[in-house]
């Protein structure tokens, strides 16, 4: 952030042109050169920085809003705590663009009394939310907890997290992950995300699997697990096998247990800056085992070369590309 020492009202027109390039960015007609002029805004302070990112998160928890086709009729402003302290008045701003039936505020169920962002930027991360839960980060993942008046809301943006639910059956829990969302009232359960692959293992107590794009629930036990992806209309469910070692996380592992490489390069390239690409099926079919640090993952793909019938080569766009070496014709 900037050193600079600003008068409120200067502040205040900081977070207002955030507002305004966050609504302008989001719009069908924005413009090349709209585009141009909001980087130069952007760079030319750590503060527009800051504030702009800020307003990205108000912006996240607005997505997920009630929509209809009435626009907002603004009423009396919400008093957000001090995470939304400087945000109030472009939360309004931001949230008069969305075609919402009324805007009440936290008594409509609408705002959240509390806005927190968590990440686990370079190692594990334990946090306690603000109801009391408690939730465990993987390396890379970033999330954010928001705290309505009928419900508590994650939105998991990337990576992984397990989360020990505070019970609590009149302020259901709820997990947005990719096309798809997670609900319990108090419970044990792992979510993993990558792209837009999501994969949610239940160890205690029940949750409830639903699609953005259809109605209706898929209910999970304890030891089961569900999986979905864009595209899927309902989420694939099947039993735990009991030596599985995805939560294997939680120790700093990364286990692959003999894994087509196909299957096992998700679970890799979440630790990855350059996901790593397959040249061909064939090289996706080629297993990978092992036990890996998950902080020197990157140590990973240059070895492969070593233990498996690969060459790496790069794309275009830089990312590692394993390729299978052909096998030679047996003589004669």
């Amino acid at each position: 952030m900037s050193e600079k020492s600003l008068s409120e009202a200067e502040y205040d027109a900081v977070t207002d042109a955030a507002a305004h390039w966050c609504m302008r960015l989001h719009a069908g007609d924005c413009t090349a050169n709209e585009r141009q002029a909001f980087a130069q805004w952007h760079d030319a302070d750590p503060l527009h920085a800051f504030e702009y990112a800020a307003m990205l998160e108000i912006w996240d928890v607005a997505d997920h809003l009630p929509r209809t086709e009435t626009a907002p009729a603004l009423v009396a402003p919400f008093k957000p705590r001090s995470r939304l302290r400087t945000y109030a008045v472009a939360a309004a701003t931001c949230l008069a663009a969305l075609p919402l039936a009324a805007f009440t505020g936290w008594e409509a169920g609408w705002l959240p009394s509390s806005y927190e962002r968590f990440e686990a930027a370079d190692g594990l991360r334990r946090f306690t939310l603000g109801d009391g839960s408690q939730v465990e980060l993987n390396l890379g993942t970033e999330l954010v907890y928001s705290h309505y008046k009928d419900q508590r809301r994650v939105t998991l943006k990337k990576g992984e997290a397990f989360f020990n639910v505070r019970h609590d059956s009149a302020h259901p829990f709820i997990v947005h992950a990719g096309n798809g969302q997670v609900r319990v009232t108090g419970t044990q359960f792992n979510v993993w995300k990558y792209e837009d692959q999501v994969r949610v293992m239940l160890l205690e107590g029940s949750v409830q699997i639903a699609s953005d794009q259809v109605h209706g629930s898929v209910p999970l036990t304890p030891g089961m697990q569900a999986s979905y992806q864009r595209g899927d209309a309902t989420p694939s469910v099947r039993a735990i096998n009991p030596n599985d070692t995805a939560l294997a996380w939680r120790q700093g592992k990364l286990i692959l247990d003999n894994l087509a490489l196909a299957d096992a390069l998700p679970l890799i390239n979440r630790y990855l800056s350059k996901p790593v690409m397959l040249a061909d099926a064939g090289t996706g079919a080629i297993r990978i085992g092992g036990i890996y640090n998950i902080n020197e993952v990157n140590n990973l793909i240059p070895s492969l070369p070593k233990v498996l019938p690969v060459y790496l080569t790069q794309n275009q766009d830089g990312n590692p590309v394993l390729n299978s070496i052909p096998r030679k014709a047996p003589k004669g």
